[in-house]
């Protein structure tokens, strides 16, 4: 566990979550409370279908991370060979349990030749509510790191097999994460939460952390405890009156902050650091007063023998309690599945086609015959599917074929898909004209002030900080400023109608650097469909912001993506803010 410094002005918000507590079992502790502390039954409101959590098993789990250390020089560092078998073992079970597993690289922010993040995901259920449980892998170079953190590694190792075993029926979707860097600055969790659309973002419904849950001296603390996210946690531990607590130690020092950052719900268990116990905490809990929570914190003792087993045991039923209450069904889902086009908008000339592609998902129950139609298309407009059905989890390519007769103008056409159930997609079609120019403005909330929404890629940096101001209004689009090897990106997908001679990109462009001399150590970059057509770098840095244009004649009558792009490289900030951008037609 270890804080990272948030890059100035882009810290976001956290929202709450709207979420309904559920009825699930809460299972006895395994092994005997520490003195002074209740052992007592949960109350008969909470009732069964929850597993229980073996703790001997999240044990046998954290003695193999042990002997994986003790193999690779007493440490399992994210630089080493350590953290990287450490990623091949749980790797491993889960794989051989069902998991869709995925190793993400971290390619910006993580420390040079750190190991990468570890994603698994059970594949049922709703997958526009994500429930996301994770945990750092890495140690310090200083120790083996069992408490901090294979602790949380092999909780939600353990109960990621446990819902593999019990294969519930599932209402929402269930994410796993072993983080990368944590130790040396949240660096892997904060590539992924980077890494994310804005769309992927907004369907993790809560992220829930777990950071040293087996503290030898341990108290019993929760984030954001007062929460819509962590009202299941909570309610496991109240009922064996542990009397938990808000984890004032690990604010903003664990993976839970990255997630924070994007205004994602977060809450976690976790039973303390170098931080020193109260005597009311010792009455209640057991254990030593004015004692750190764990004397072995970020050293060489923290062997397994620097495991509560009590602690442990109470904090993996409490994560399998939170998992089943938030994302298992207590019924059988109805079948059911998911309809997109992608893109969603075309433009072309009469007597042309264009093609999208049709995706399916199945999001509940079993797959399932889906058959496709369109609607709304203007008179000589055909919509053709291939093929005209699919299987809940396929595709289907749709060609739009625009007849020479057919009037300029836009059109709403509505993709649908009829199986048990009936969906739709909305597609927008542009019919260019041969005739006279109308002057446009092709780009949507190009001041920023209406959201972030149609904007997509690093939308966090979309919004009003301190530390810098708008050219006009109060927002704009902070890239870059960390003092640190980073990249942010905003893009948006535009049409250029047909019809007109010129078309021409306009913005307001601020830079400023800690960078001295004229060597380009930091850049901006415009793109269009990914190719840099401008490039600026901290060797331009000026007072206030400079309008800059761009010729994109030659993609008049074409659909394409802007990218404005930020990187910087691993030391002194440079920071590139963008306002009141126009794409202008005529």
């Amino acid at each position: 566990m270890l804080r990272r410094i948030s890059p100035t002005g882009l810290s976001l918000t956290g929202v709450t979550l709207a979420a309904a507590l559920g009825l699930v079992a809460l299972p006895a502790s395994a092994a005997p409370a520490p003195e002074g502390t209740s052992t007592a039954a949960a109350p008969a409101t909470l009732t069964a279908a929850a597993p229980d959590i073996d703790v001997t098993k999240v044990q046998a789990h954290l003695t193999e991370l042990n002997a994986i250390a003790t193999r690779n020089g007493g440490n399992r560092r994210s630089t080493t060979q350590g953290y990287r078998d450490s990623v091949a073992y749980v790797k491993g079970k889960l794989q051989a349990a069902g998991y869709t597993v995925t190793e993400q690289a971290c390619t910006s922010g993580c420390t040079s030749g750190a190991g990468p993040n570890l994603i698994a995901e059970w594949p049922h259920g709703d997958a526009s509510k994500v429930y996301m449980f994770g945990s750092h892998l890495d140690s310090v170079s200083a120790g083996p790191g069992i408490n901090d953190n294979g602790s949380g590694s092999a909780t939600l190792l353990e109960v990621a097999l446990k819902l593999a075993e019990t294969n519930p029926s599932m209402a929402g979707r269930v994410r796993f994460g072993w983080w990368t860097d944590e130790e040396q600055g949240l660096n892997g969790s904060d590539f992924y939460v980077r890494s994310l659309t804005s769309a992927q973002r907004s369907a993790i419904r809560a992220y829930y952390n777990f950071d040293m849950v087996a503290s030898r001296n341990g108290g019993y603390f929760i984030n954001h405890i007062t929460s819509a996210a962590a009202a299941p946690m909570k309610a496991y531990w109240d009922s064996l009156n542990l009397q938990p607590e808000e984890n004032t130690e690990g604010a903003g020092r664990s993976d839970d902050y990255s997630f924070e950052n994007y205004g994602i719900p977060t809450s976690g268990y976790a039973m303390g650091a170098s931080a020193r116990k109260t005597s009311a905490q010792a009455a209640k809990w057991g254990g030593t007063a004015n004692a750190a929570y764990d004397s072995c914190y970020h050293s060489s003792c923290d062997t397994t023998s620097n495991i509560n087993a009590t602690g442990l045991n109470r904090s993996a039923d409490g994560v399998a309690y939170t998992l089943w209450s938030q994302a298992v069904s207590a019924t059988v889902p109805a079948d059911d599945f998911s309809l997109s086009a992608s893109p969603a908008t075309g433009s072309t000339a009469p007597g042309t086609s264009l093609t999208t592609t049709v995706s399916t998902a199945t999001t509940n129950g079993s797959a399932q015959t889906v058959n496709l139609s369109a609607s709304g298309a203007p008179a000589g407009v055909t919509v053709a599917f291939s093929p005209a059905s699919v299987t809940s989890g396929g595709s289907s390519t749709a060609t739009v074929s625009v007849g020479s007769s057919v009037a300029p103008g836009t059109y709403n056409l509505t993709i649908t898909g009829a199986g048990s159930t009936t969906h739709t997609a909305q597609y927008t079609l542009t019919v260019t004209g041969a005739g006279g120019c109308t002057a446009s403005q092709a780009v949507t909330n190009g001041g920023f002030e209406s959201g972030t929404s149609p904007w997509t890629g690093d939308t966090g940096a979309i919004g009003a900080f301190s530390g810098q101001s708008a050219h006009s209004g109060t927002r704009y689009a902070w890239l870059a400023g960390y003092g640190s090897t980073a990249t942010d990106t905003v893009s948006q997908t535009v049409t250029i109608p047909a019809g007109c001679t010129r078309a021409t990109l306009k913005y307001w462009l601020h830079i400023d650097t800690s960078e001295s001399g004229s060597t380009a150590y930091d850049t901006f970059q415009v793109k269009v469909n990914g190719t840099a057509k401008q490039t600026y770098s901290n060797a331009n840095a000026a007072t206030g912001y400079t309008e800059r244009t761009l010729d994109l004649s030659q993609y008049i009558g074409q659909q394409i993506t802007l990218t404005f792009t930020g990187s910087e490289d691993s030391s002194l900030q440079t920071s590139f803010v963008v306002d009141d951008v126009t794409l202008t037609t005529g």
